[in-house]
């Protein structure tokens, strides 16, 4: 949910200032950004005409826009947002926590979010053998 809420408003303001009114796919550019950034080793296949990895999948979408003759205005939108969001939710802490500086993570939910939609605790994973 923050994820979303955070390329909302992160488009909002930059498409107040681009004269753009759809943003529907700049949000799913910024998805698509973050899931291939998640997931570096999933292989896809675009049209059955080649592969690649996941991280390239907003690249490939772009291409394909621009050879159908769309503006690239609105996906490269939604691909600096998501890149925005990438690196302050899953490079940021770890950058932090490395050079010790006091603020570790800058996307902490606000405890409204929290409460209204359960808190999540990320479990971690042991390795017993």
């Amino acid at each position: 949910i923050l994820m979303l809420l955070f390329g909302v408003v992160s488009m909002t303001i930059v498409a107040a200032y681009m004269d753009v009114q759809f943003l529907g796919n700049a949000l799913t550019f910024m998805m698509t950004y973050v899931w291939g950034r998640r997931n570096p080793d999933v292989k896809m296949s675009f049209l059955g005409f080649f592969t690649f990895n996941a991280p390239y999948l907003p690249w490939v979408m772009l291409g394909f826009s621009v050879l159908l003759g769309h503006s690239v205005t609105i996906d490269l939108i939604g691909i600096v947002v998501g890149h925005c969001y990438y690196f302050l939710e899953y490079v940021y802490p770890v950058l932090a926590g490395v050079r010790g500086w006091p603020l570790q993570r800058i996307m902490e939910p606000p405890s409204a979010l929290c409460w209204l939609c359960g808190d999540y605790q990320h479990e971690q994973v042991h390795w017993v053998g």
